[in-house]
């Protein structure tokens, strides 16, 4: 085990800022097989855990008995960017439920991506809950809640059963943690969100990677795979590593800087966080370990742009 990735943000060939990232890289069994920094610290993982949150979404039956398509199931495990694709097929699917946005926990939420929120302003509407990066996610809670016949009231409380029957229990499973003494926080969309030690959150990728064909675990890689846009949206990170990444590799990125990925042909989970929680820093990271990784070519520095469009600088990984 090494000290933490560096990342450098240069100006004029002058290191600006520095940002340090512990990464881990395991296999199924939980074996570190690389790590930068403090491989073992405890993380919120934030969005990137959202793959093992929509687990129950197929081992319930929900999805099967709703007829969700690959469409769906990307939504679930998605940050999308509130473009039109994205809430047309959110509004879509809570159609088919019987909800509408109303129905979502998520609480509403101007457009991630530039062009979307400007179009919603110059509409002169409100964004909804659809809108928000999570209602994906949420409206596959609310897809379980309703083939289960639960209440959908609350839905986003660590004591529901939603949460602690079928949420919670499979991150346990997933990622080799026990729960039953921890305190939750709250997500920025309103839902439980634990903490538990880095390696662990890559042993959970690893885990998702190594489940049969067919299981739930792979229907939803498959689906990320076959529906990258949908998993982020334009010029996002998540649908370009999706897209150019190979050996089936899938990733996930979290706030605060956290990044998260499965290479299925190596058997590998990967987690990292950046200890000043700076998204351009694990974006630089996770690109240089898939890299490492041979998932990727050698990851050029990413450019630092001004207003004007002139390159002043750049993104990238120390050493």
């Amino acid at each position: 085990m090494s000290g933490p990735l560096l990342v450098e943000v240069t100006r004029a060939g002058l290191v600006e800022s520095l940002h340090e990232v512990d990464a881990v890289v395991v296999d199924t069994s939980g074996r570190i097989v690389e790590a930068w920094g403090d491989a073992s610290r405890p993380v919120m993982p934030r969005s990137a855990i959202k793959p093992i949150q929509a687990l129950p979404l197929l081992s319930t039956g929900a999805a099967d008995a709703f007829h969700l398509t690959d469409v769906e199931l990307a939504l679930a495990c998605a940050s999308h960017g509130g473009e039109p694709a994205h809430v047309d097929a959110v509004a879509g699917w809570l159609e088919r439920l019987g909800l509408d946005a109303a129905d979502l926990a998520c609480g509403a939420q101007v457009p991630m991506n530039a062009s979307a929120a400007a179009a919603v302003a110059a509409a002169g509407t409100d964004a909804t809950a659809a809108y928000n990066n999570c209602s994906g996610k949420h409206t596959g809670f609310l897809t379980v809640l309703r083939h289960l016949g639960l209440a959908l009231d609350g839905y986003v409380d660590p004591t529901h059963p939603l949460q602690a029957d079928h949420i919670t229990p499979s991150i346990e499973h997933t990622c080799g943690v026990d729960l039953a003494a921890a305190h939750p926080g709250v997500d920025g969309c309103g839902i439980p969100v634990w903490s538990m030690p880095l390696d662990r959150l890559a042993r959970g990728w690893a885990t998702i990677g190594g489940e049969p064909e067919g299981s739930p675990a792979q229907r939803l890689l498959s689906a990320m795979r076959n529906e990258p846009f949908l998993v982020a949206g334009s010029s996002r990170a998540c649908t370009r590593l999706i897209r150019t990444a190979t050996g089936g590799t899938v990733v996930k990125t979290g706030a605060e800087g956290v990044f998260c990925a499965v290479l299925p042909a190596d058997g590998y989970g990967l987690a990292l966080k950046v200890r000043d929680g700076a998204g351009r820093a694990a974006e630089a990271a996770v690109e240089w370990i898939l890299a490492r990784c041979g998932r990727l070519p050698d990851p050029m520095p990413s450019p630092l742009v001004n207003h004007a469009g002139l390159q002043v600088g750049e993104v990238r990984v120390a050493g």
